[in-house]
Parts: structure tokens; C-alpha cells; sequence
């Protein structure tokens, strides 16, 4: 039987950035279910680094994190993995409220500023009157984010299985005995940071769920071949109906923004999400369509309240969460790392991410 210190159930951007950061204390092992990490929603993710994404429980993650993904040590990375973007927030003449509400829930925290949309988006139609830009937006690459956080864990000893799926855990009271179609193994402490499987995990490991639940979000790639530059910023709506944003020349990628409840599998894009997008972008720009060249689906998974979850679970102090990060998983990584690499370890939080409170975080809350 195989034996670890930690065994963390997920490989994708929770499991990796967790992983290199506690294979510093201890032998860690990362179980993937996949024939490669982060199939799922690392690898679907249109991400990008934007503080008023998530609301104001996930800002100051998003906050503590720019610095570490726009100046990461050159020992983890050669350079930045962010590149400037910006996003315009846009609305109708009916989106006061909604400008409103997004500028009093951030003010002091995010440099916003009111726009005329018409003046940073060519072509854009003459009833989006509302504009509100973020400047500070930034696209995040990542592929090079994830592999970085892979190549720091296996370069400190940590092992990555793939194609390994958790199929059962049993707390023996010196640990976890966990059943893997690859054999047996033993561990101290389990992590849960397998996304939309973290209820699932849970329930394998006769842990009560707390209600991760997985929610589809669809994503079209277009060309445009009238698309005015790829420069132009993230265009979101404030109302929360549709964003999209430049994908090279000549492209875009687009959202429906939907949400629809899933049980967490290989998600697949449907249909209706995907003409829900098309005519949502049509109402906005006057560009012409060339051709539907993409299309995909991935899995946002959000507990109760939206907030993320990081902690030791209440009844089973061996068994650790960190979860429920719906799509802001990636442009947070380093800042809930770090949280949850002190939780775990009991050290101090570094000064990077001082100002953070894990209370907010902690699994207890939703019991």
C-alpha cells in the first residue's frame, strides 16, 4: 500500500496550486480521475483576472492574487501570466440600478470608471448607453498557470496520478485507507478539490455534503472578420446576460452567462445556450457572423452562499475542503493556495495574503 501524508482528490487548478504548496511539508499524492489534469474546468475556462468577478466575498482573493500572477518568482514561472485586457461594463438605459449597485459594492476596493461604451467598442448599438470601465482587467494564461503549479509540485517531490479515480475512503482513525482503481493507499489527511465532484468525494468518503453544486456555463467561439481589433476589452453585461471578448484576430469567445444545474459529468454544450448567446450578441454589436467555429461547456461549482470553501470539515478535522470556487478558481489560485496551504499546515498566513479573512471561507459555516 502506497503512503502519503496528504492525498488531494482533483488535479485541475485547485488540486495543482494546493499541491505545490503543501509538497513543501510533506509526501503528497494528487489523484486525477482523468487521463490528464485539468481536463475539466481548468481546461474550459475563459479566464481572466478581473477584482469585481465574484462579488465582494471572492474580491480580496482576486486582489492578493494579481501581484503573485502578474510578477510570479522566477523560480516558478519566466514571466507574467497576465496580459492586459480591460473590461466594459455595459448596459441599456434600464441598467442604472444594476451600474448602480456594482459601483457602491466595490467603491474603495476596484478602480471603476463611467464610460461612453460607444467610444471603446466600434459598432456598438446606439441603446447600450451605460458604460462603466474596469482598467485593471487582465486575460490569464492558463495553461501556463496550471503546468507551472504541476512542474513546482513534482519538482519538490510530490506525485501526480492520472486516470486514478477515488472510489472510496475509510477514516481508520489514523488516517484515510483510499480505494483507487490503481490500488490501495494511505494517507494522513484528504483534500477535497475535486471540483464539481466535491460533494461526491464527500459522500465516498462517508462525509457529509455541504451542497457543491455544478451549474453549465456555454461558450461559442466566433469569427468576425469586421471585429475592430483584438484589443478591445472584455464586453459584460451588467445585468449579467452575456460577455464576451476578442480571441485573437477575427474572433471572439462569447457566453450566454448561463447557469444551468448539471450533475457533474463531461459537460456538453447545448443548443439553445448556444443560440441564447448568438442572438444576445447580435443585439448588442452590428459585426456579421462568419461562422460558429467552437463550441463547449464546462462545470462552475458553487456552494450555498457562492463563496468559496476552504477548511477543515467540522465532524471529520482529516478530511479537508477546498472547493466550491465556481468560476473564479483560476483567477484566485495563488491567494487560496497560500490560505489554504496555512490552514492545513497551521503556519502564519504570509504577508501576501494577510489581510485575508479564512473565517469567511470555512466549511463550518454551511453545517
Amino acid at each position: 500500500m502506497s503512503r502519503f501524508d496528504i492525498v488531494i482528490a482533483g488535479g485541475g487548478i485547485a488540486g495543482a496550486s494546493l499541491g505545490a504548496q503543501l509538497a513543501e511539508h510533506g509526501s503528497v499524492l494528487i489523484l486525477e480521475q482523468e487521463p490528464s489534469a485539468g481536463y475539466h474546468a481548468t481546461g474550459r475556462s475563459v479566464a481572466f483576472w478581473e477584482e469585481t468577478y465574484g462579488g465582494r466575498l471572492v474580491q480580496p482573493l482576486t486582489t492578493a492574487s494579481g501581484p503573485m500572477l502578474r510578477f510570479p518568482d522566477p523560480d516558478f514561472a519566466d514571466g507574467s501570466f497576465l496580459s492586459p485586457r480591460q473590461t466594459l461594463h455595459i448596459g441599456r438605459a434600464s441598467g442604472t440600478r444594476a451600474r448602480d449597485q456594482l459601483e457602491d459594492e466595490f467603491v474603495d476596493r476596484v478602480v471603476l470608471r463611467r464610460v461612453d461604451p460607444a467610444a471603446l467598442v466600434p459598432g456598438l448599438r446606439p441603446e447600450w448607453t451605460i458604460g462603466v470601465l474596469e482598467p485593471d482587467v487582465c486575460d490569464i494564461d492558463v495553461a501556463a498557470l496550471h503546468q507551472a503549479y504541476l512542474h513546482r509540485f513534482r519538482g519538490l517531490g510530490g506525485e501526480l496520478r492520472t486516470a486514478c479515480r477515488l472510489e472510496s475512503a475509510v477514516s481508520d482513525g489514523a488516517g484515510w485507507r483510499i480505494s483507487t482503481g490503481q490500488g490501495d493507499v494511505h494517507c494522513g489527511l484528504l483534500v477535497n478539490a475535486a471540483g464539481a465532484w466535491a460533494d461526491h468525494v464527500a459522500q465516498l468518503s462517508g462525509v457529509a455534503p455541504i451542497g457543491i453544486t455544478p451549474l453549465r456555463r456555454t461558450v461559442v467561439q466566433l469569427r468576425v472578420p469586421s471585429l475592430p481589433s483584438p484589443a478591445l476589452p472584455l464586453v459584460m453585461d451588467l445585468q449579467s446576460q452575456f460577455y464576451f471578448r476578442p480571441e485573437g484576430r477575427d474572433r471572439i469567445w462569447l457566453t450566454p452567462h448561463d447557469e444551468e444545474p448539471s450533475p457533474p459529468c463531461d459537460a456538453a454544450p447545448e443548443e439553445l445556450a448556444v443560440a441564447q448567446a448568438i442572438a444576445r450578441f447580435q443585439q448588442v454589436v452590428d459585426w456579421p457572423i462568419e461562422a460558429v467555429e467552437r463550441r463547449w461547456a464546462g462545470l462552475r461549482s458553487f456552494a450555498p452562499d457562492r463563496a468559496p470553501v476552504y477548511g477543515f470539515d467540522p465532524a471529520r478535522p482529516n478530511f479537508f475542503w477546498f472547493a466550491g470556487q465556481g468560476g473564479f478558481g483560476i483567477q484566485t489560485a495563488p491567494a487560496a493556495a497560500l490560505l489554504a496551504a496555512s490552514l492545513v499546515t497551521g503556519d502564519s498566513q504570509p504577508s501576501s495574503i494577510a489581510a485575508l479573512d479564512p473565517a469567511l471561507y470555512d466549511p463550518a459555516r454551511l453545517r
